[in-house]
């Protein structure tokens, strides 16, 4: 991380500092999880990405709803800080907006209820197994209620 992306990302920790330790947790729940799952495959541009992402943001949602109690708060949180992260990150204009809508997919799947991480695993499993495969973003675009992705 270069100085402006660490500068980018203080800012955000900054305004919700109570958000710092479940995003981290989240991140490395998430990683941990994919990495046991799918090894490398989750950092391609398949449905395991598709998975990682949409895994990722429910997490996030889950465990920074425990402090804010408010589920459109975590949602929104989510959105803003894995937004960040693709802004920040190198991806070409695809796979940015596939992983923005994975992001957003596992956000709206988020409802507030303390839901077991195995549960949660095996939902997004089946959501992987209707996901579409997309080559323009003008596709992501139309597709609402299912995961995307851009590689078999």
């Amino acid at each position: 991380m270069n100085f402006k992306e660490l500068l980018a990302v203080s800012k955000v920790f900054i305004i919700k500092p109570r958000y710092i330790l479940p995003t981290y947790l989240a991140t490395i729940e998430t990683i941990r999880i994919c990495d046991d799952l799918y090894k490398k495959e989750h950092h391609k541009n398949g449905k395991e990405n598709a998975f990682r992402h949409a895994l990722w943001n429910y997490l996030i949602c889950q465990k920074c709803f425990k402090i804010s109690r408010s589920v459109e708060a975590a949602r929104v949180w989510s959105d803003h800080f894995t937004g960040l992260h693709e802004k920040l990150s190198p991806n070409k204009k695809l796979a940015k907006a596939m992983d923005l809508h994975n992001n957003r997919f596992g956000q709206a799947l988020f409802k507030g209820n303390d839901v077991p991480t195995e549960e949660i695993i095996l939902l997004f499993q089946e959501k992987m197994k209707v996901a579409i495969k997309v080559s323009k973003v003008e596709e992501i675009e139309i597709t609402k209620d299912k995961l995307v992705y851009i590689d078999d």
